[in-house]
């Protein structure tokens, strides 16, 4: 429900289960998820002033560093032309935030 951005109604004609059980299902499934964030979410840890790695040195006290980029997708027929770009690709913006191990902290599809 949550990834397909599918409607309750949807699910219930799917599973043939009635609304309130998909609710009560959802709303289960994410306080696991919230309960288990310690240990799927990991803190990350600012650059330090000593940093001399080239690439950070310039990022004091910074989480992390942000950029914004095209990302080709595909999409239905119908949809395609709200995701066509400048160049005539068809694609969606992405906004991420990578830690200075070079993994992704924040994503942000469709920005």
């Amino acid at each position: 429900m949550i990834d397909h951005n599918v409607k309750n109604r949807v699910l219930t004609w799917r599973f043939h289960c009635s609304g309130e059980t998909i609710s009560r299902l959802v709303t289960r499934v994410c306080h696991e998820v919230i309960r288990l964030h310690p240990y799927l979410l990991k803190r990350t840890e600012p650059i330090t002033e000593d940093s001399m790695d080239q690439r950070w040195k310039w990022f004091k006290n910074c989480l992390g560093a942000l950029d914004g980029t095209h990302m080709k997708s595909l999409v239905p027929l119908e949809d395609k032309p709200r995701y066509r770009t400048r160049k005539n690709d068809i694609a969606t913006k992405l906004l991420g935030v990578c830690s200075q191990d070079m993994r992704f902290i924040y994503v942000l599809p469709g920005w």
